[in-house]
């Protein structure tokens, strides 16, 4: 049996032309050697797999080549690795120093290769510091690490850094392609881009993969196959889904996603996978963006079917809610039923079929007309306020549905000369939730939620006077303390209430309190006008600085209000010297 060679190692790049994805620093390093001004201290720091310690190691022997050696023996060209994970003690950095004072046998330099340089101890690293600032002319230093961030910074300013960015999509495709093309395996451009995806940018990561696949399928490589043995999500899975949603069909999407998740898939990698799905339908409507699309040719002319069916504000929202989904999953306790509602939702947004069946009326035009009467249609405002509890027009005509409809019982057949007046006020503004006042707004619309009202004709109007309202008044003010509501209760017994015809006017000191008794006004109303018997009663209230002013007392106001009160505190003050 031949010995297996894996990809990873058979495919190391031998020179910087081989490197994949890396061209601005090879072309730096190359240029450093042909004009001699290469540093005595290298830093190269990046993700795992993307060709660190190969450009390292490219990098050693091109210093030192003669062009005469054979073979790749690192010692040939007095190449030194050291594995910093497993000697990160000060002895092991002793002992690198005092090697590097002999100079090499053979050529010029002497290459120490030092991979995962962060993992050396913080004690290692200061015994380090003044061979790597001051190095014979001899020695090069390379230093190889995923996580720069954990090296001090004293080192860094030493070392010249080069940072290697991952290898994208597209550059890991095309060398999949030509390895394939070496071992005669015959490849679908899909089948390669998923395994380049899977890599996320490493490089060695896709070589694995590739190996992994290859032993799986033979020299025959399909999508079908790679995404069976990798267990991930097929395009597919995600185009079924969008349609299902863009089409409003609720049971076959959650049946789809059950038969998802019988198949082994996570319900976190469906729905995070499902918004990168809309995200590339949405990058998709746009010629500009049509290359921040990392797909194969034939799945991206399916990516630009799909995206002309659905809308730009409805992709918008699926991001929105899918991405919403993806933040909340591992909090949530039922992560099955969170992901199901937002399936749900998605399918909802297009969905206008419960506007197209709204009615105008109270009762459905045909009862009327059987009865012989004319529909009264009532008139709603266009604009509708975004995120105040308001009470809807619609609201007002239920309560008012059973009104009518005793009417007609009452008179049989006979048509409805005088039907319930429904008045809107028109003058109440419109503010949106979004804005810094809606809270304010939210406020001043209960408040005013009561401007929509149903006159009836029969509703008492006897005569009252004030001292029958102020009784009626501090009645209520009991009611609430019995209640517990000693706040309001408060408020209310702040000033004396006047009437001027059916309106009771009052004065607060400040608008918190007028805001307060505004919110709480209805039920107040509806005991003082059942009291006095007259359903015209209203509020007016007005708010009097002055009167701020007279409750927000200094400490020589209160000192002042005591002294008149009970003048033996002035004496007191005196007696011992007080100062107010």
């Amino acid at each position: 049996m031949e010995h297996f060679i894996v990809s990873a190692r058979k495919y190391r790049p031998q020179t910087f032309k081989d490197v994949v994805g890396q061209q601005a620093i090879t072309n730096t390093l190359l240029n450093a050697i042909e004009n001699n001004h290469l540093a005595q201290a290298l830093l190269f720091t990046g993700p795992r797999g993307v060709g660190k310690t190969t450009c390292a190691r490219i990098l050693a022997k091109m210093i030192n080549s003669e062009g005469t050696e054979t073979g790749n023996e690192d010692f040939a060209f007095n190449v030194f690795e050291l594995d910093a994970a497993s000697n990160n003690s000060v002895d092991d950095i002793r002992n690198l120093t005092d090697q590097v004072r002999i100079p090499p046998q053979v050529g010029k330099y002497k290459v120490y290769i030092i991979d995962e340089v962060h993992m050396l101890s913080q004690a290692a690293f200061n015994a380090f510091l003044k061979t790597l600032e001051e190095p014979p002319k001899h020695c090069i230093f390379i230093l190889a690490t995923t996580e720069k961030h954990k090296i001090i910074p004293t080192i860094l300013s030493r070392c010249q850094i080069f940072d290697f960015k991952r290898i994208t999509v597209r550059d890991a495709k095309e060398y999949l392609k030509y390895i394939a093309e070496e071992q005669g395996i015959t490849a679908e451009d899909d089948a390669l881009h998923i395994i380049a995806q899977k890599a996320d940018g490493a490089m060695r990561d896709a070589l694995s993969i590739f190996d992994r696949v290859v032993s799986f399928s033979g020299k025959d490589l399909t999508r079908k196959a790679v995404t069976e043995n990798l267990n991930v999500l097929d395009y597919e899975t995600y185009f079924t889904s969008t349609d299902l949603i863009l089409e409003n069909k609720i049971p076959e999407l959650l049946l789809q996603f059950n038969n998802t998740l019988s198949k082994g898939f996570d319900g976190h990698h469906y729905i995070a996978g499902l918004a990168s799905h809309f995200r590339d339908l949405l990058v998709s409507k746009t010629q500009k963006t049509i290359s921040l699309l990392e797909v194969g040719d034939q799945t991206k002319a399916k990516y630009l079917e799909q995206s002309s069916k659905a809308s730009q504000e409805f992709l918008l929202q699926a991001i929105n809610l899918a991405n919403d989904c993806d933040l909340k999953y591992k909090t949530s306790k039922n992560q099955r039923l969170l992901v199901e509602l937002c399936l749900m939702q998605l399918a909802s947004i297009t969905f206008d079929g419960e506007k197209k069946n709204s009615k105008r009326y109270i009762i459905p035009p045909s009862y009327f007309k059987n009865k012989g009467i004319t529909p009264i249609s009532v008139t709603v405002p266009n604009k509708q306020p975004a995120a105040v509890n308001k009470v809807q027009p619609d609201e007002v005509l239920n309560k008012t549905s059973s009104t009518l409809q005793n009417a007609l019982t009452e008179s049989g057949k006979k048509q409805v000369d005088t039907p319930p007046k429904i008045v809107l006020n028109k003058d109440v503004k419109r503010t949106s939730g979004l804005s810094l006042k809606s809270i304010r707004a939210k406020k001043e619309h209960l408040i005013k939620q009561m401007d929509v009202v149903v006159e009836e004709e029969n509703l008492p109007k006897d005569p009252f006077t004030e001292q029958a309202l102020i009784e009626a008044w501090h009645a209520y003010t009991k009611v609430l303390e019995d209640k517990g509501q000693f706040n309001l209760a408060s408020i209310l017994s702040i000033d004396t209430p006047k009437v001027v015809n059916t309106e009771v006017h009052l004065e607060y000191p400040n608008a918190t309190n007028k805001m307060e008794l505004e919110r709480n006004q209805y039920d107040l109303l509806a005991y003082i006008r059942k009291a006095v018997n007259n359903y015209d009663v209203n509020l007016c209230i007005t708010v009097n600085e002055t009167m701020e002013k007279k409750y927000a007392y200094t400490d020589r106001d209160k000192f002042e209000k005591l002294k008149d009160k009970n003048p033996n505190i002035d004496l007191l003050r005196k007696l011992f010297d007080l100062e107010v």
